[in-house]
């Protein structure tokens, strides 16, 4: 498989250097065929966010992988008018199956800075249809790609990985839920108006909240804010008069001072009748008055409060990880089968050609018999002579002479093939042919089954090679 994955992430670089080396959208299809060509790649996909820029990419047939990915790290350097040493020093690359594994990591959200978040999903099927559309996927990435998102997938229906929402602005909105039977007939109040608040407003709109109203010191961000949510805005003096209404209540805010008070709430329950207030301060300094809390019929959380939430569902999400992994791995080892065996289709389909030049030319003969008056049973019986005799003789030669040659290991391979059961004392013979002089290492079953695939040695087994972290 030559396959490569190399890029640099949240984990490898700070951000300085991951903005240097980010593509436009616009620039991707161009990019990624200026790769091709200057790094004498096949095939190439290029995902780009604000966590990470990664390449995949296929290696030509016979080229070091390792020396692939120096070229690929050269080049993207190069594009962005960067020191290839410096590039080096932050990026990883993996190769072959652990470079597939990566993928799939990446895909399922396990390498995500927020472990499970779902963006990273649509982000890298967005990548990959990009790239399909700039001619830059052949037959090995068109393969392996699909198999990635249904690893991916997998993972993410079969485990609880993105279930336990990991974000105060959704833990905020997930506590909502468990109040309130049903968020749609919710009135929400939000207090600010800068990136916390237009999360939670997009997570409350998901859940099924209409009635917004964001209330913020100065009232043209307020608006510009509600306009992309089809929210109301108001200035912070209006709160009194909004507050009544409204059964959420969630403030962020850049005050010093506390912008709710307890009389306010107070009057403002009084007006609910003492209908239950849910109330969510996730500013520090903190914008509601902590004695709220002391009313009766208002659920006041702070963030103290939701960061116990997220670390409880994180903690969640990372006993997944486990399950995650065992999924991972089936699916990757059954990439790896297909893989392998694709090195026999060239050969089955040449055998699948003769064998059927061989029963034209036989049939042929039999319908020109038939046409001649012969018989047609003899003449059926001849043909099932024929094509047996014909389709047996190069294996029977074969066997022949790996007998005589006292190749029982390739007697053993055969038997296999053809679905035959070994006398037993062939058996033996086989396995003590197969026996090393040295006893490094046992063959593998998979040795067996693979005619004669060289075997791994124990050391191999037992310290598998890793691609390191970095290109120095």
């Amino acid at each position: 498989m030559n396959l490569i994955a190399l890029g640099i992430n949240h984990n490898s670089a700070h951000v300085d250097v991951r903005e240097r080396v980010a593509f436009a959208p616009e620039q991707v299809s161009e990019a990624m065929n200026d790769a091709c060509r200057a790094a004498d790649i096949d095939e190439v996909v290029v995902l780009s966010t604000c966590n990470r820029t990664e390449i995949y990419a296929i290696a030509p047939a016979g080229k070091p992988l390792n020396e692939k990915a120096r070229e690929l790290i050269d080049w993207m350097a190069s594009y962005h008018h960067l020191s290839a040493d410096d590039l080096r020093g932050a990026a990883y690359h993996h190769e072959g199956e652990a470079a597939l594994r990566h993928m799939v990591h990446v895909a399922a959200g396990l390498d995500s800075m927020v472990l499970g978040e779902p963006q990273i999903f649509g982000q890298l099927k967005s990548a990959y249809a990009v790239a399909s559309d700039a001619g830059t996927v052949g037959s090995e990435l068109g393969r392996l790609f699909p198999r990635v998102f249904s690893i991916a997938k997998k993972v993410r229906t079969d485990t609880a990985i993105g279930e336990n929402p990991v974000s105060v602005a959704f833990a905020a909105v997930d506590v909502a839920r468990r109040i309130f039977t049903d968020l749609g007939d919710c009135n929400a109040l939000l207090v600010g108006a800068g990136e916390t608040i237009e999360l939670v407003t997009r997570h409350l709109i998901e859940a099924g909240v209409s009635n917004i109203v964001i209330a913020n010191r100065t009232l043209g961000r307020a608006r510009e804010l509600a306009q992309q949510f089809g929210a109301d805005a108001v200035l912070l003096a209006e709160i009194p008069d909004h507050l009544p209404k409204s059964d959420i209540v969630i403030t962020s805010t850049a005050s010093q001072l506390p912008i709710i008070g307890k009389g306010t709430v107070e009057s403002a329950l009084k007006a609910r009748r003492y209908r239950p207030m849910l109330m969510v301060d996730i500013a520090v300094p903190r914008d509601i008055e902590p004695q709220v809390s002391d009313l009766r019929d208002v659920y006041l959380y702070s963030v103290d409060d939701l960061k116990q939430i997220v670390d409880g569902n994180l903690r969640a999400r990372q006993e997944e990880v486990s399950k995650a992994d065992e999924i991972i791995a089936l699916g990757i080892a059954s990439v790896g089968e297909e893989h392998r065996s694709l090195g026999a289709v060239d050969l089955v389909k040449q055998y699948r050609q003769s064998a059927e030049m061989l029963r034209q030319r036989e049939l042929e003969k039999a319908l020109a018999s038939i046409t001649r008056g012969d018989d047609p049973q003899q003449v059926v019986a001849q043909l099932a002579r024929a094509i047996t005799n014909k389709l047996i003789h190069a294996p029977t030669t074969g066997l022949k002479k790996a007998s005589a040659e006292g190749r029982h290991d390739v007697l053993g391979h055969a038997a296999r093939l053809l679905g035959l059961q070994m006398d037993q004392s062939m058996d033996r013979q086989e396995q003590k042919s197969s026996e090393p002089v040295s006893a490094v290492a046992e063959p593998s079953v998979e040795t067996a089954e693979n005619l004669g695939t060289p075997a791994k040695s124990a050391a191999d087994s037992e310290n598998p090679r890793t691609p390191g972290p970095t290109l120095q």
